[in-house]
């Protein structure tokens, strides 16, 4: 019992009163003002960019995320240890820190001769680099205990590898990836500090949701930062239900 009650305590304190502060500030002015705020055009455009970019994000995530997985724990090659330390660095760097990082190497002046930097590009490009590790660590303990005689079965019976990968492999492994690509959208939709350098932060072009609500703080105009920090809030959660819901129903359909 004392558990639980220390439980409902630290959810109560770090993240039902802050969502519940937060809702009772957007709400400030009341319906009609909270919809001037999230209606204006270049919050629109924010909120846009950021989903959009998201979305495209954890796809590319999804599939590149569970392939650097397999390899890191089906291949062995020099370096091995080193790719996987590197992949949690952007777990390790501070968001600001992460930014500075993709701006010297795909700014202006950067040693690979791509410039990306105040283009929509950049933000996808911030965003992925924050958000590679979720799907990468949460397809790799399933695949360490995936049974490869499951495999090997399939294949002594004229399994093809395409097949094995489609019917055994990739099933045993979507719950890890959806659990990844959420993790992943989560992230890339409160994303701040990678994008804030290397962006521009241009209105209608570059302007992602987070920076737009940390530009209403500065402007004090704390009912729009919040109105918008709400619709990114419902956003994710959203995702994150539909995500869950399709787990669950998933789970059910192989019981």
């Amino acid at each position: 019992m004392l558990g639980k009650g220390l439980l409902g305590i630290y959810l109560t304190v770090l993240v039902l009163l802050p969502i519940a502060a937060l809702l009772a500030k957007s709400s400030t002015g009341g319906l009609n003002a909270f919809w001037r705020e999230i209606s204006n055009p270049e919050a629109v455009a924010a909120i846009k960019l950021t989903l959009i970019a998201s979305v495209i994000v954890v796809v590319i995530n999804a599939v590149f995320g569970t392939i650097i997985a397999w390899v890191l724990v089906r291949d062995e090659f020099p370096g091995k240890s080193v790719v996987n330390a590197l992949i949690d660095l952007p777990f390790a760097l501070p968001t600001i820190v992460a930014g500075v990082v993709l701006l010297a190497l795909y700014g202006k002046d950067s040693p690979l001769g791509i410039d990306v930097a105040f283009t929509r590009a950049a933000v996808g490009l911030a965003l992925l680099f924050v958000t590679l590790p979720f799907v990468v660590r949460s397809v790799q303990p399933v695949l360490l205990e995936l049974d490869l005689a499951m495999e090997e079965a399939a294949a002594s019976l004229g399994a093809s590898p395409a097949t094995v990968l489609r019917r055994i492999v990739l099933p045993t492994l979507a719950p890890a990836i959806i659990s990844g690509v959420a993790l992943s959208f989560a992230r890339a939709v409160g994303e701040f500090g990678s994008l804030v350098l290397i962006t521009g932060n241009l209105p209608f072009k570059t302007e992602a949701g987070s920076v737009y609500i940390f530009g209403q703080i500065q402007n004090e105009n704390l009912a729009a930062a919040a109105a918008v920090s709400v619709v990114l809030l419902f956003a994710a959660l959203l995702v994150l239900a539909l995500l869950t819901f399709f787990l669950r129903r998933r789970s059910r359909h192989v019981l």
